[in-house]
């Protein structure tokens, strides 16, 4: 018998259950906090990680949520464009006032406030998607369709460009 969710895992394995979801939340043995340290113990590509940020949407003070690849950059002026006013990072306190979680395992569901969400288009190539599930040593497996589904989020081109070397 496996041993309890803890209770933020809980409350994510919830609430894919409520949204009718079969995904199951594990916890690992040791935290995972970056997308690097979830790739390996998820047996998979940096890319395959789905990283949840928040924003602050600076005018208005609502919270923004950016799905990304593990291995993409945001880019904050494209997301900035999209949500039609400047962003900065939210700070812890903002962050675990607007989805109930503490940064390291921020899931793409279950947030205690509604946010404006954004999917980069580079999820949606991938196979298996991994995702945090509310601790930082949780997680759970999903397909770009399910994270689609499920978060109700809009796909866009929101990772910045990859860097282009100069030729000498």
């Amino acid at each position: 018998m496996s041993a309890p969710l803890s209770a933020s895992a809980q409350r994510v394995q919830d609430e894919l259950r409520r949204l009718g979801f079969a995904n199951t939340v594990i916890e690992l043995a040791v935290p995972v906090r970056t997308a690097a340290d979830a790739a390996r113990e998820a047996g998979c590509e940096v890319a395959q990680i789905v990283k949840s940020l928040v924003f602050r949407a600076q005018a208005s003070g609502r919270g923004v949520l950016a799905l990304a690849s593990g291995g993409n950059r945001v880019d904050e002026a494209k997301l900035a464009a999209l949500v039609g006013e400047p962003i900065g990072r939210a700070d812890p306190a903002f962050v675990r006032d607007h989805t109930g979680f503490a940064i390291g395992g921020i899931p793409p569901i279950g947030h205690a406030r509604p946010m404006a969400t954004w999917i980069d288009d580079h999820l949606l190539t991938l196979g298996t998607l991994w995702a945090a599930a509310g601790h930082p040593n949780s997680l759970f497996a999903l397909t770009p369709d399910e994270l689609c589904r499920m978060s109700g989020g809009t796909v866009a081109r929101i990772a910045a460009e990859p860097a282009r070397s100069e030729p000498a």
